[in-house]
């Protein structure tokens, strides 16, 4: 099922001057309570412990460009702001595997920037994504 979500969900075109990659985290959760959390794009805040607010402004930070109830897929990108991540594209999926467990997948892809590895983007983008991920898997053990 998951290499499955893999091959359906999280397959990117790479460019030479990109890095991208997969995170993955068990969540002991109904897919319906982690999906109410993850697909609230406009409060990115209830998962991802590094932001502290997000506003909704005429200049687009990051553009949801999909998302999909009845398969439980967000895709987004960044498509502005104050920082170095460039061309940013973002695919969450979650898949049921058991009666109280949901996978969550996560995968990117990136620009790398210049004076910048693509190593070192990599682990800074996925230690954020993985730090993320544990943190809700955490806040939802703590609701059983």
């Amino acid at each position: 099922m998951v290499m499955e979500a893999i091959v359906n969900y999280h397959s990117h075109n790479i460019l030479p001057s990109q890095c991208a990659s997969i995170n993955m985290q068990e969540i002991p959760a109904l897919i319906s309570h982690v999906w109410s959390i993850i697909r609230r794009f406009d409060h990115p805040q209830a998962y991802k412990c590094f932001i502290k607010e997000c506003y909704m402004r005429a200049e687009c930070i990051e553009h949801l460009d999909e998302l999909n109830d009845e398969h439980h897929v967000m895709r987004f990108s960044s498509v502005g702001g104050d920082h170095r991540l460039t061309n940013y594209q973002s695919t969450i999926s979650l898949h049921q595997v058991s009666d109280k467990i949901t996978v969550v997948i996560e995968s990117y892809v990136i620009d790398v920037p210049l004076g910048v590895t693509r190593e070192n983007t990599c682990t800074f983008i996925d230690g954020v994504i993985k730090f993320s991920l544990k943190a809700l898997a955490e806040r939802m053990a703590e609701c059983l």
